[in-house]
């Protein structure tokens, strides 16, 4: 009964498990000996792709493939292998993007540090140094339609005359500290390469489900569900701040100082919200502490609230703004806003007067040996 429970609790707490070929009819995977379905996708390099575009290669893989889900990620280095493996053997890779980033939610990206926007996997291409087209296909996903990918990735196989001859998984283990046992992709490849019959035509694939565009409600609701989130403001003194600063968790802090009647504070604060729904539920907090003075309890507590902002806040005790600075960071000159990052110990690994750049500190987070990309 009790391994029946913690089964059961696994299961929902991945939402991005995807483990069956199809579940789906509306979105039924292409089933083996099916002719490849034409497409027309912009791709990160500024080029437009179609299916004729690698007329040319002997054989052609086509993964459908992510930013934000940590099982894509984990593939990333294998694929760019592939591609350099295989290319010189007229082998042709193309990933792409099926996701509909209007459906994906601020939750569901605590593995990356972006979303599947067009703008965004253009930046990951260029940050990966890919070595194959990366296509968008997340405004109409006509083409993720046609094919029928569960997750991502989702590997689709065709010969010289373009019929499907493999869908499924690039390999049996996620990990890519770990060494896998069955390598499918490849032995779809080698054998096609022979002109041999594939032994594994299809697997089962793991990964984050295809985002589509009917599963936009979630995202509404989930702000709705963050809204309804407690908000609260405590005061906290300077020797509170300097254990807060040694941080004896065992999480990564992103602390940020601000005001009420700081312009450039206010108008960031809506980045800190975005960060913490990202990453609360791995090994990081966010902690917000104002510069207001104590009697402002009230008016800091309506801009928190105003900001849905249920992550730990404080407010300093005192009026004196100096000891604030001290305890806070002796390298801090005073300005605001200003906000750091700190490991468990207290060592700063990022400290930052003035506005953020949220681009910058979510890549920071992401790649912190505390958080990672990748299960």
């Amino acid at each position: 009964m009790k391994a029946l429970f913690y089964g059961l609790l696994l299961l929902a707490i991945l939402p991005v498990a995807a483990l069956s070929q199809s579940t789906n009819e509306e979105h039924k995977t292409l089933a083996i000996g099916s002719a490849a379905p034409d497409f027309k996708l912009p791709g990160t390099d500024g080029k437009t792709y179609t299916l004729s575009s690698f007329r040319n290669a002997d054989l052609l893989v086509i993964v459908f493939t992510c930013n934000h889900c940590p099982t894509a990620q984990a593939y990333e280095d294998r694929l760019i292998q592939l591609t350099k493996d295989y290319s010189a053997k007229n082998v042709a890779v193309v990933a792409i993007s099926p996701n509909d980033p209007r459906s994906v939610r601020l939750d569901e990206l605590g593995y990356t540090d972006l979303s599947d926007s067009f703008e965004e996997i253009k930046i990951r291409a260029q940050r990966k140094k890919y070595n194959f087209p990366y296509l968008y296909d997340g405004d109409a996903q006509t083409t993720a339609k046609a094919y029928g990918p569960v997750a991502t990735p989702h590997v689709f196989i065709f010969d010289k005359a373009r019929k499907l001859r493999y869908q499924g998984r690039v390999d049996n283990v996620e990990k890519p500290t770990k060494t896998p046992t069955e390598l499918n992709t490849r032995d779809a490849i080698e054998a096609l390469l022979q002109n041999k019959p594939v032994a594994i035509q299809t697997t089962k694939v793991f990964g984050c489900s295809v985002k589509w565009a009917d599963k936009s409600s979630s995202v509404k609701k989930g702000f709705e569900e963050w809204a309804k989130e407690p908000v609260t403001v405590n005061t906290i003194d300077e020797p509170g701040l300097k254990e807060l600063i040694k941080n004896p968790s065992d999480k990564l802090r992103l602390i940020n100082i601000w005001a009420t009647w700081c312009g450039p504070c206010v108008t960031e604060f809506p980045e800190f919200i975005s960060i913490n729904r990202m990453y609360r539920r791995r090994d990081f907090e966010f902690i917000s502490i104002s510069a207001d003075g104590p009697d402002k309890k009230d008016k800091v507590l309506k801009f928190l609230q105003q900001q849905q902002a249920s992550n730990t806040n404080y407010l300093f005790s005192s009026d004196d703004k100096y000891k604030l600075i001290e305890a806070i960071d002796p390298k801090w000159q005073g300005a605001l806003p200003y906000t750091i990052l700190v490991e468990p110990g207290g060592k700063i690994i990022y400290g930052k007067q003035g506005p953020i750049d949220p681009a910058v500190i979510k890549q920071m987070i992401v790649d912190n040996r505390l958080i990672g990309r990748f299960y």
